[in-house]
């Protein structure tokens, strides 16, 4: 597929905002776009696969972390461009709400490094983050504590 096909349509992707109380999980990119950002975890969605599902397997193959998905609570846009701006994707991310059920979070190939982080701490300089990463973390955190049950308590 030649680089302007690619560009030409939409690619349909998923992001797991995976919380255990008033921490998000998040994994540092190893490869473009991105790569050494700390963001959500997430990749694109299989053919025949529901967002969910996307979000549970992203999620376990970055983080070794096993997920609950409890709601799709909005989407994004994130566009890929090579250095002359040339489009070269336009990822349309799905983002899903999760719960975290067990397991310590562990890198896997495509990601340098995976922790949890409490929100506050998302607003140190140091950290390079992902587009968005801090506004989705707040608005997360405010999604789940209206969801009845209270699906976050860790």
């Amino acid at each position: 597929m030649s680089e302007s096909s690619r560009a030409a349509h939409p690619v349909p992707a998923v992001i797991g905002v995976v919380l255990r109380g008033q921490d998000v999980l998040l994994v540092r990119r190893a490869n473009p776009p991105d790569a050494g950002c700390w963001g959500f975890p997430g990749g694109k969605i299989e053919p025949g696969e529901p967002v969910a599902d996307a979000a549970v397997r992203e999620i376990a193959e970055e983080t070794s972390v096993d997920v609950e998905a409890l709601d799709v609570f909005t989407a994004l846009d994130a566009f890929d461009r090579d250095a002359d701006g040339t489009l070269r994707y336009h990822f349309v991310l799905v983002v899903v709400l999760c719960r975290w059920l067990r397991g310590a979070p562990v890198a896997g190939d495509d990601a340098l490094d995976t922790r949890w982080f409490g929100v506050a701490e998302l607003d140190r300089d140091d950290l390079p983050m992902s587009a968005g990463v801090r506004d989705v973390a707040r608005r997360a955190v405010e999604r789940a504590a209206g969801l009845d049950g209270s699906p976050c308590e860790s």
